[in-house]
């Protein structure tokens, strides 16, 4: 993973020292809180509901066994013991003392991590696929061009404000587990005719008020030219981007009023002027970052893995969790381990700091130090040996991380809703664990992938647009409600949800989704998954079952 050179440790640290004036200052009442936002915005501090909140960066999901268990500490010394993992594959603090939060950024400093622009109208921190670099079927490391889009956009002053927040995100595979298709700027590595690596870029995607999957306007470009489309596609924005009415501020907004061809040609024509400046990467620079993505030191193992079959075959909860949260490594004899952060009961994408700082330790012993944090709310230890797969099991069961549920019903995205945040209309928390705690997990293997997505609000921060399920909390008159749409994915087969009628009160919608279910389980064909059965029959069927019309 990337290390901080002497420039960025000096940009961090200068950081620290500015926002700690601000802070003092903003303490003393030297500055208003109107004129503290920006400051603390760019610097990931957010007002929330009840206290502050903090949120860090987590640069394309990649971190190690020393940050987590600074993250642990910082969880411990400074909030209440836990922290929650985002779908930015970010963490947030939700209970940071004001007073404090220089000093957590000086912790965060001391092991190359940081908050900026994890908040602000400016490019966000650059997500991935959260198996990059183990995938089987990559093209190419991904995390080393996120790295190249960080550096270059950090405090980047033509782009530090921007008419609305901005979110890229770059995957190396065909198949899309970074959802770039609902990013500002998606890039999906590919190769051409020659064989030639480069990018499709995809722009305007979001979800929110205003949902859009984002359009193709360029099929394939070179590596050496990454950089210059980026400020080609930002300069184009910048430009026509509105800042009268942030609703239609998004760059998503900008390219539908525009139209695909005329903002495509614009961009072309910017980049015709700057493709060959500065920005044209050096083959020198790219081999430079990319040295710090390679692979570890992989022992040369079997592809059998004796000791994990036999235990697989007289373990069923240890089958299920090979079934379930094991995905093939590109390299013979390892695997890709998730481990879930949504046990029964919790929050999900909560982590105490304990299990945080179990997770250090289990990256040490199994996963040449290595985390990932995923944008579905879970961490990855992605180098672990197969026939070490039993040990690591074990040592999840211990620590209560071994909820064998990836991709199940359980496995639910959501928001932190109205339990904290100052923008959200209904609670998301509590829809999330009743509807996994109504579904036993024999049920969950019985019903197969389904991916639940819950937002507290039209911010869509629970991408309720994108899941097979969507629920989306809103207010009416006073009172919780929740609006349900089916259809959703955020994959390479990129769809918004449609809704499928009314809302329904916090007592009705897990019965919805119950229905819901119970509606694909007696119309699904063999090896149909809900997906599936969803685009073949659309929601008729649902909708009579939901609503008594059949």
């Amino acid at each position: 993973m990337y290390r901080y050179d002497e420039h960025d440790h000096a940009l961090v640290q200068d950081r620290v020292t500015q926002f700690r004036r601000q802070v003092e200052r903003r303490m003393a009442g030297e500055i208003s809180e109107e004129q503290f936002r920006p400051l603390r915005l760019m610097n990931g501090l957010y007002l929330q509901l009840h206290a502050y909140m903090l949120r860090v960066a987590i640069p394309y999901g990649t971190l190690d066994s020393r940050q987590m268990r600074k993250l642990a500490y910082i969880a411990r010394r400074y909030d209440k013991g836990y922290g929650h993992f985002t779908t930015r594959q970010n963490i947030q603090y939700n209970w940071p003392k004001l007073e404090e939060t220089p000093d957590i950024l000086a912790e965060l400093a001391e092991v190359e991590m940081h908050a900026i622009q994890t908040s602000g109208n400016c490019i966000r921190n650059v997500t991935s696929d959260q198996y990059a670099g183990a995938a089987k079927n990559e093209i190419e490391d991904p995390r080393i061009w996120c790295e190249i889009a960080r550096q270059w956009s950090t405090l980047h002053p033509e782009f530090s404000f921007l008419p609305r927040k901005f979110k890229i995100a770059i995957t190396g595979c065909d198949n899309d587990r970074a959802a770039v298709k609902v990013h500002d700027i998606g890039m999906i590595m590919k190769r051409d005719a020659s064989g030639e690596v480069g990018f499709e870029v995809i722009v305007g995607g979001g979800l929110g008020r205003t949902p859009f999957v984002g359009k193709t306007i360029r099929e394939f470009l070179p590596k050496e030219h990454f950089l210059s489309y980026l400020e080609a596609v930002l300069r184009v924005y910048n430009q026509l981007g509105r800042r009268d009415n942030k609703y239609k501020a998004r760059i998503k907004v900008t390219l539908h009023e525009t139209g695909k061809e005329e903002f495509a040609r614009l961009v072309e024509e910017e980049w015709m002027e700057i493709k060959d400046s500065t920005l044209k990467l050096p083959k020198e620079e790219v081999d430079r970052i990319a040295k710090h993505f390679e692979p570890p030191a992989f022992r040369a193992v079997p592809e059998v893995a004796p000791t994990t079959d036999a235990r697989a075959a007289s373990d069923a909860g240890f089958a299920s969790w090979l079934r379930h949260n094991i995905f093939e490594h590109k390299t013979q004899g390892y695997s890709i381990a998730n481990i879930s952060v949504k046990p029964m009961g919790e929050a999900p994408g909560d982590a105490t700091a304990e299990q945080m700082d179990v997770m250090a330790d289990l990256a040490d012993e199994f996963s040449f130090s290595e985390l990932r944090v995923t944008h579905s709310q879970n961490v990855v230890l992605p180098h672990v040996e197969r026939e070490a797969l039993p040990a690591l099991y074990d040592k999840l069961v211990e620590a209560g991380l071994a909820t064998a549920n990836l991709g199940l019903l359980s496995d639910i995205i959501c928001c932190p809703g109205l339990d904290y945040c100052a923008l959200a209309n209904a609670r998301s928390i509590p829809i999330a664990m009743k509807i996994a705690e109504r579904f036993t997990p024999a049920k969950q293997e019985e019903i197969g992938d389904l991916q639940v997505k819950i937002s507290g609000c039209i911010n869509a921060c629970g991408h309720h647009h994108v899941g097979h399920i969507g629920i989306l909390g809103v207010d009416r008159k006073g009172e919780e409600h929740y609006q349900v749409q089916l259809g959703g994915s955020a994959t390479e087969e990129a769809a918004l949800g449609k809704i499928l009628g009314r809302g329904f009160s916090a007592d009705e919608v897990v019965e919805v989704v119950d229905k819901i279910i119970a509606t694909y389980l007696d119309i699904r064909e063999d090896g149909e998954e809900f997906i599936e059965t969803f685009r073949r029959v659309g929601q008729t069927p649902f909708k009579e079952r939901v609503y008594g019309t059949a």
